[in-house]
């Protein structure tokens, strides 16, 4: 199988190594016509990855700053399709790897073999089902790796063993590391669990690790960055968009990120 943008920027990343700054945001919030605007910006500052996150009306994974991001893109009328439109926008003009991350009710509604299909077409590489159990997974990553996308799995410091045997088996692309229990959102200190967590995954896996949950600060995200393979930050980037950040605004937070990274792994 060719490899998508995902394999390949973290084969990038490997000499010299550096640690992937990975971005989450609502696609549609404040409005679908922001997004692009908004992930252009993001790029310029340094982001590699972008999680393009399709708002639902029931995200129980998520904290109230990106409960709230979805809601906003909600009432501005964002939909699976309208999403996928979006990203078809940001293909036009970048190549920046792109992983779609929503929920399994609506990709179930969309069907699997569908959502691959037009996800690919968009300029999609990948999928993220938060609350897709991997035990039950095998038809969805069946319909994914046929389209041509990386399927990514969630890993938690409450994963058993098999689980985690599981999560590396299915996982293409990078395996997301969870890094504290409880939903997302912004946090003054980093769990200790991560550490932990990423030596029993790199004990299953030889796929990249990137962390999330919690990451927030530049500091923080250096810390990351000198043990995982990724620093995903969601949270802090939805509230500068509720916030009505400017283009700038959003650049220079990402730039302010990366260099903490990059400082992180002197």
């Amino acid at each position: 199988m060719i490899p998508t943008r995902i394999e390949r920027l973290f084969g990038d990343l490997q000499q010299p190594r550096r640690a992937a700054l990975i971005a989450y945001v609502t696609a549609g919030d404040p409005g679908p016509e922001r997004t692009p605007q908004i992930v252009a910006a993001l790029e310029r500052g340094g982001v590699d990855l972008i999680e393009l996150g399709v708002p639902f009306s029931d995200p129980i994974a998520d904290g109230p700053v990106i409960q709230a991001g979805a809601e906003r893109a909600l009432k501005a009328g964002a939909t699976l399709p309208k999403v996928l439109a979006v990203a078809q926008v940001i293909r036009q003009t970048s190549e920046i790897p792109m992983l779609l991350f929503t929920y399994l009710n609506p990709a179930m509604r969309y069907g699997f073999e569908k959502l691959g299909r037009d996800a690919k077409t968009a300029g999609i590489d990948g999928c993220l089902l938060t609350d897709l159990s991997v035990e039950e997974a095998a038809p969805y990553v069946e319909s994914m790796r046929a389209a041509g996308l990386d399927t990514v799995f969630l890993a938690a410091p409450t994963s058993t063993p098999r689980r985690l045997r599981l999560v590396a088996q299915y996982s293409t692309g990078f395996v997301y590391l969870v890094s504290r229990t409880g939903v997302t959102g912004e946090r003054a200190a980093l769990s200790g669990l991560l550490a932990p967590l990423i030596a029993s995954t790199r004990a299953v896996t030889n796929l990249p690790l990137a962390a999330g949950f919690g990451i927030s600060t530049p500091e923080q995200a250096g810390a990351v960055a000198r043990i995982a393979d990724g620093v995903v930050v969601g949270s802090a980037f939805v509230r500068l968009i509720g916030d009505n950040a400017s283009d700038a605004e959003i650049e220079a937070f990402a730039r302010a990120l990366r260099n903490g990274m990059d400082h992180g792994l002197d």
